[in-house]
């Protein structure tokens, strides 16, 4: 019997979409652009297909035409493609300089959010008060003590997968430096948060902290 469970988020959607049209949609690498009007036709081709509402395929859609290797993958002399691979019109310069700055802008709210976790990181760090004049002279009488061994940062509490839930807030291991982060999806193999920036990004349990 064929399977007719609903399809739960964007990543199971896109998956889908992968194996019903692996002409048009790629699981790895520089995905290929898009026919514009690509939804009306999916929607249209899945129309009897009880495994995809419209509202999650739209979404499942938005986020794969919004991630990093898609944008990449908009460059000149391409060619948009339908849904069994046929080439269409080829992008234009505007949609080419669309897709660059797009993906710049991306990149740089990613790393900003990095730069001022680090700053607010440092920030909270507790500064110890200059000594007084007196206190400085009495204390240079005193022998020195033998210098203390630096006391560990306290580890990084990592999250229980199983009691993830939507609109919690983490913070997201991304470099060297934890990135708040809240939860908008929660599926068996990772999560969907969504940063201050508002960039979305799918990251696996391991990199989730408190």
């Amino acid at each position: 019997m064929e399977n007719t469970e609903k399809l739960k988020n964007s990543k199971e959607i896109v998956a889908y979409l992968v194996e019903k049209f692996p002409a048009c949609f790629i699981a790895e690498g520089e995905a290929k652009p898009l026919k514009i009007g690509i939804f009306q036709d999916l929607a249209e081709r899945l129309a009897d297909d009880a495994r995809v509402s419209k509202t999650m395929l739209r979404s499942a859609l938005r986020q794969y035409t919004s991630s990093w290797r898609y944008l990449h993958g908009l460059k000149a002399g391409q060619a948009r493609v339908d849904l069994d691979g046929n080439p269409g019109e080829l992008l234009t310069e505007e949609h080419i300089e669309h897709a660059k700055q797009a993906l710049k802008e991306s990149k740089e709210r990613v790393f900003a959010s990095r730069r001022t976790n680090t700053k607010e990181e440092k920030a909270k760090q507790p500064r110890r008060p200059a000594p007084r004049k007196a206190d400085a002279v009495a204390k240079s009488d005193k022998p020195k003590a033998a210098p203390k061994a630096p006391v560990a940062d306290a580890p990084l509490v990592k999250v229980d997968a199983a009691n993830l839930k939507v609109d919690q807030g983490v913070r997201v291991v991304l470099g060297k430096s934890p990135v708040p982060a809240t939860i908008k999806e929660v599926t068996k193999d990772d999560v969907q948060v969504q940063l201050q920036t508002g960039m979305m990004l799918r990251v696996k349990f391991e990199h989730l902290v408190l």
